[in-house]
């Protein structure tokens, strides 16, 4: 992908949230050289410091600044904040490109769909992430090689979808299109899922295992790769699990029914019924090796 040449106009980008998802994004557009200018916007005024000191942007302003002096707008925020901070922001657009990297797209893209700027804006979901948060989370090649997902492309302008495709073809991501209710669905399935997952079992370990040297001494690499996402932050999960409520509970009662079978064939000493759903589940590597 990376050696693929692409032609793609630098523009100036302004990062409206500078934390892990769109500090890293900013890395990449200044390796690639696809920005001519980075302007950081943040609720957090150390956010903001931290950003200027490791360069990820070239400087800061106020968010109603950033839309007028930039080309591109990039919102890296929680998707919450996203439903309010929309609508706003394409009222104040001309000709910007306006994109964001949440992981639900349903609401937003509802919310908006009437606005005369629609067409401005690109609803984008790269399919990558750390347990990590904040300015000094940000990875060096991040995106590389992972799935980026736009919704509901025949919504956008011709000139804004082409220079949002060309640019995450240019920091070597792989695009994938679909219907913003169908993002949502397969989302909860194959990352939301494995977050609630992980908060749970956390939560268990520290409930029933009260000494916390056992943990740390005893932890495998199995149970810390499972484990690893419980470190997420609040303000970003939990928002996400509420705007897709539906899919979720959906996905999360198949899954208390896995775990119910996998109980009830144990209290049983069921070793075929063990057997078989373990069988079952290693299929899983026709998919994912």
């Amino acid at each position: 992908m990376l050696n693929e040449r692409i032609n793609i106009e630098r523009k100036k980008v302004a990062i409206v949230g500078t934390g892990l998802i769109g500090g890293s994004l900013a890395l990449r557009l200044h390796e690639r050289k696809i920005s001519s200018r980075l302007i950081g916007v943040d609720a957090s005024a150390e956010h903001l410091r931290q950003a200027l000191e490791m360069e990820l942007v070239d400087e800061v302003m106020p968010l109603t600044d950033a839309i007028a002096a930039a080309e591109v707008i990039v919102l890296a925020i929680p998707v919450d904040r996203l439903v309010g901070l929309l609508p706003s922001i394409l009222d104040q657009v001309d000709q910007q490109i306006v994109l964001d990297l949440g992981s639900t797209k349903s609401q937003l893209t509802d919310i908006i769909k009437d606005h005369p700027k629609r067409g401005r804006y690109v609803a984008t979901h790269p399919m990558w992430g750390t347990e990590y948060s904040g300015p000094r989370a940000a990875v060096r090649g991040a995106y590389e090689d992972k799935a980026v997902i736009i919704c509901n492309a025949w919504e956008s302008d011709g000139d804004a979808l082409e220079w949002v495709r060309s640019m995450y073809k240019k920091i070597g991501m792989h695009l994938l299109e679909m219907e913003a209710r169908a993002h949502d669905l397969h989302a909860a399935y194959v990352s939301h899922i494995s977050h609630i997952t992980s908060f749970a079992l956390a939560n268990t370990v520290l409930q029933k295992e009260k000494e916390q040297n056992a943990i740390f001494e005893m932890a495998s690499a199995g149970f810390e790769s499972t484990v690893r996402l419980a470190k997420s932050s609040p303000a970003m999960w939990v928002p996400i699990f509420l705007q897709n409520k539906e899919n979720v509970l959906d996905v999360l009662t198949e899954h208390i029914a896995q775990l119910t079978r996998f109980k009830q064939s144990i209290e049983n000493g069921d070793g075929k019924a063990l057997e078989d759903l373990i069988g079952e589940a290693n299929k899983i590597k026709r998919i994912i090796k």
